[in-house]
């Protein structure tokens, strides 16, 4: 994790978030501090306290839920202009988390002490709106992924992390293990295995070393 001694700069900003007023992109701008994060670094964890909540410049986050056995369940991407909603729920009431984020990617942020949630809730009405947009599309993203769970059989929720996946990035290749996707969708890693091969079987995807090729899902 990197930390730039410079603030992100007002045009930046201003490109990624138009919607908002100008005077709350200046504070944004002085308020913010500036951080690359590497791949698969983490930015928040479940049970430590977060004293500040990251908005995504570049890159892409994964938000996730994790039990006692250290088993993961994706709940949703974080991309380019976006912000946690959970993370901004445990600033308001000064709770620990109750999520984890990596970096799915190297990704830029711009990380906002907690202190400023409140003071600009109340004095920009843009920033009001973009915290609820941000829970109102968390919460649909949460029933998504319990309906995934509830309803949806294996194999379709596997196709289902390919095609999240895709609408996230926009890239049809993964790159990664079986156990890593596995651990998203809090399965084995053989029983993803053998869904996979069957996918490859059907012509859906392209299996190599590392890397799958799941273009003809999208």
């Amino acid at each position: 994790m990197e930390t730039h001694n410079i603030p992100v700069s007002v045009d930046v900003l201003r490109k990624r978030f138009p919607f908002l007023e100008s005077e709350l992109i200046s504070e944004i701008s002085k308020a913010g501090e500036w951080i690359t994060v590497d791949v698969n670094e983490e930015l928040m964890s479940e049970g430590k306290y977060i004293r500040s909540f990251p908005i995504v410049l570049e890159g892409l986050i994964r938000v996730c839920r994790r039990d006692d056995e250290g088993r993961e369940i994706l709940l949703y991407y974080l991309n380019p202009g976006q912000v946690c909603a959970m993370a901004l729920t445990c600033c308001m009431g000064r709770m620990q988390s109750n999520i984890t984020a990596y970096a799915e990617e190297e990704t830029e942020i711009i990380r906002i002490p907690v202190d400023f949630l409140d003071k600009w809730m109340v004095s920009y009405s843009t920033w009001k709106e973009f915290v609820m947009y941000a829970y109102r599309s968390r919460f649909d993203e949460l029933l998504t992924t319990i309906d995934g769970i509830a309803f949806k059989k294996m194999d379709e929720r596997l196709v289902k992390f390919f095609t999240d996946r895709y609408k996230a990035t926009g890239e049809a290749i993964y790159t990664g293990t079986h156990q890593e996707i596995a651990t998203n969708l809090t399965s084995s890693r053989e029983v993803i295995s053998r869904l996979l091969k069957q996918l490859e079987k059907s012509g859906q995807i392209i299996i190599s070393r590392n890397k799958i090729d799941f273009s003809s899902l999208v």
